[in-house]
């Protein structure tokens, strides 16, 4: 029998879930190609269906599951696609009995009620250099645009001692660095005994994990980065200095119209504090054009922030309606003017990321080897490397020049 076959789409916690699903798959037994969606726009709901089709054709011998956010929230159509056989939710994916072969062709349970968080550990992940380990799970807000949390459930924390073993067992099996991931990971440990910080987890991971080499982290909310996390960044080489911001945007009122829980002047904060604690720290940042009633001059507020607030990895998203959250009922922009917006903000993360690159010119570092002949520096920035330098080790390198797209390395002795 073949090993069963995960697609992963979406974020880095898809990433995380997905390793645990082709592991229990293989346990259950099954050869299935198991896709596991997003839903995070309506072009990610759009792929996950042509990728489908794609895999029918490619494996017309095999069943097909679909799983993942865009079947939570919609199990009911992907059931309806002639190439699908069986369709399961965010939690029954992660279940070894409810992927074996023979299952009910829908089971999709509701999320809002689910409490607790799956325990795995897993050895590895496959054909990535670098490994996800997450943290936690689910959502409390309620952001105007986004869809998520009914995609996910209510916040819940992984706890300390699963998080470090979880770190523990993969270093074990020689990543050299790891990705805390989770759908809104500054408000791990609200949950738990005493309210622990994110900040605090963090510090705990590298305090108990001494051989890990590397810590990243994904995406951070501005408005609950703590004082802990300032700390760890301060004095924990260990801890890359790369933070990434979800701002989606940076005009007032319109983050006001989003419901977002920060400000501009928050945002600012934050960006100020991290470069004091860490100078040669650098933020990313996902943003949304084109949001319901902003005008040209909200815009160029947020326009304008890229290069004020010293951003240098932009994630730009033209809105994207989704049905059955308050922004979809908002007057909206037009469509081609999102794109246009969208397109100018990716314009001036491109000349960020250009300048970045460029200053990089003459430094040495230690790179993580991703595949061959590319690495990525402790700041996100892609390396150009030998070819037959070996996918997750460690380099010193002496950047030697660079482009618009990554830096180009040889290796000091």
């Amino acid at each position: 029998m073949a090993e069963p076959l995960v697609v992963t789409l979406g974020c880095r916690l898809n990433a995380f879930e997905s390793e645990v699903i082709r592991h229990e798959a293989a346990a259950a037994g099954t050869d299935a190609v198991i896709v596991n969606t997003c839903a995070v726009t309506g072009e990610a709901v759009r792929q996950a269906r042509q990728t489908i089709r794609k895999l029918r054709r490619r494996h017309p011998e095999r069943r097909i599951i679909v799983t993942g956010c865009a079947a939570q929230l919609a199990p009911e159509s992907f059931a309806a696609m002639p190439e699908v056989d069986r369709v399961l939710g965010n939690i029954e994916k992660l279940d070894r009995a409810t992927l074996a072969d023979g299952g009910q062709p829908l089971a999709v349970a509701d999320i809002m009620t689910v409490r607790d968080t799956a325990a795995h550990l897993l050895d590895g992940f496959e054909g990535r250099a670098r490994a996800f380990v997450e943290v936690q799970q689910g959502c409390d807000h309620r952001c105007t645009f986004c869809i998520i949390p009914f995609a996910r459930g209510p916040a819940r924390s992984i706890s300390r001692p699963l998080v470090v073993e979880r770190v523990r067992r993969l270093v074990a099996a020689g990543f050299r660095e790891i990705v805390l991931t989770g759908v809104d990971i500054c408000s791990w440990g609200s949950d738990l005994s005493g309210s622990p910080t994110f900040g605090s987890l963090a510090r705990a991971v590298l305090a108990e994990v001494p051989e890990l080499a590397r810590l990243r982290l994904s995406s951070l909310d501005p408005a609950a980065v703590d004082n802990d996390l300032f700390s760890v960044l301060a004095d924990e080489p260990r801890l890359m200095p790369h933070l990434h911001l979800s701002l989606q945007a940076m005009d007032d009122l319109v983050l006001k119209r989003m419901k977002r829980r920060h400000d501009r002047a928050r945002a600012f904060d934050v960006a100020t504090r991290a470069r004091a604690v860490r100078p040669d720290v650098v933020l990313g940042a996902d943003l949304i054009a084109g949001f319901p009633t902003e005008s040209e001059a909200m815009f160029e507020v947020t326009l304008d922030s890229v290069e004020a607030l010293g951003l240098t990895w932009l994630h730009v998203f033209p809105f994207s309606a989704r049905a059955g959250t308050p922004a979809a009922r908002m007057p909206q922009v037009p469509g081609p003017l999102r794109r246009e917006r969208a397109a100018r903000l990716r314009v001036a993360g491109d000349a960020a990321r250009s300048r970045f690159l460029a200053g990089r010119v003459g430094e040495t570092t230690d790179v993580l080897v991703e595949t061959p002949g590319v690495a990525r520096c402790p700041r996100y920035a892609p390396v150009a490397v030998s070819d037959d330098a070996e996918p997750g080790s460690l380099l010193r390198v002496r950047i030697r020049a660079a482009d618009t797209e990554r830096l180009y390395a040889e290796t000091t002795p």
